[in-house]
């Protein structure tokens, strides 16, 4: 009786097992050589200690798993080896999961160099690039590459293929207050939500909007219309632009204010209508220039 075919994808483990290619060409010691892609056993695969995931859902793993008993794994694992024939993994920590629990004793993976800081930064990478991830997420990914691994935005950009505007904006998501970011986590406003409530001055009336934006299902445009109307105060029908005092005018201002020892503002408008403001620190201060007015 044939030994059950292992479920490694299809074509893949005919590629691994070819003596002719040239990725599972092994070291003279028989051992899986660097920068190759090879079977390795599921139990000596450590999981990657910078593993940026928060959470794993067991229903995606489940149906992860049975996929791969159909399928196989399509795409290898990244690992580092740190000798013994004992790895560490890089990069597809859901796929080794999922294999675990499909029952598979190897699992097909490419093995590389990497320092704990490439290791940081590979696994960051990987995770950005899920379809899965919400804002915050995506947000909190970008700033710890940046800081962690000391890369600029112009840096992460290349890396990603994203432009650095893009970036920006996700990682000024995280300067909102924290309820606006659980509700941006918990789907409950949208990315354009929130960047329209990041151009709002305080706390407050970003939390205020919120409160809007839940009790009467604002829509992005609504919410950006507001927030604009805020920031720029509506200008009276009929205000009219202040005109410069004219020279006369400012010649009794002057006199005046020596002579009362105060200050004294002259408001006119191009009509010639205005008025005369005296000011005053006390009471006394007042019965003093009412007598020398008087």
């Amino acid at each position: 009786m044939k030994e059950k075919r292992r479920a490694l994808g299809r074509g893949l483990d005919a590629i691994l097992e070819s003596p002719d290619t040239e990725i599972l060409s092994k070291e003279r010691s028989g051992k899986p050589a660097i920068g190759n892609v090879t079977n390795i056993p599921v139990g000596n695969i450590e999981s990657n200690p910078f593993q940026p995931r928060d959470s794993m859902e067991e229903a995606s793993i489940s149906e992860l798993a049975d996929s791969i008993k159909v399928l196989g794994i399509i795409q290898p694992l990244t690992v580092r080896s740190l000798g013994y024939d004992k790895y560490q993994l890089i990069a597809g920590e859901r796929r080794l999961l999922a294999a675990r629990k499909a029952g598979l004793t190897e699992v097909p993976a490419f093995i590389r160099v990497a320092n704990d800081q490439e290791m940081l930064e590979m696994a960051l990478v990987e995770n950005i690039q899920r379809k899965d991830l919400n804002p915050i997420q995506i947000a909190i990914g970008f700033q710890r590459l940046t800081e962690e691994c000391n890369l600029t935005q112009e840096q992460l950009s290349q890396r990603i293929g994203k432009n650095r505007t893009t970036i920006s904006n996700f990682i000024r998501l995280l300067k909102l207050p924290p309820e606006i970011q659980i509700a941006i986590r918990n789907e409950t406003i949208s990315m354009g939500h929130a960047r329209a409530l990041i151009n709002m001055e305080s706390t407050d009336n970003q939390l205020d909007m919120l409160r809007m934006i839940l009790e009467r299902s604002l829509s992005v445009r609504e919410v950006e219309d507001l927030v604009r109307n805020l920031r720029t105060p509506l200008r009276p029908k009929n205000a009219e632009k202040k005109q410069p005092l004219p020279q006369k005018f400012r010649v009794i201002q002057r006199s005046i204010a020596e002579k009362l020892s105060v200050k004294v503002d002259i408001q006119r408008n191009t009509k010639g209508k205005g008025s005369i403001v005296i000011a005053f620190d006390s009471d006394d201060d007042l019965d003093r220039i009412i007598a020398q007015i008087l």
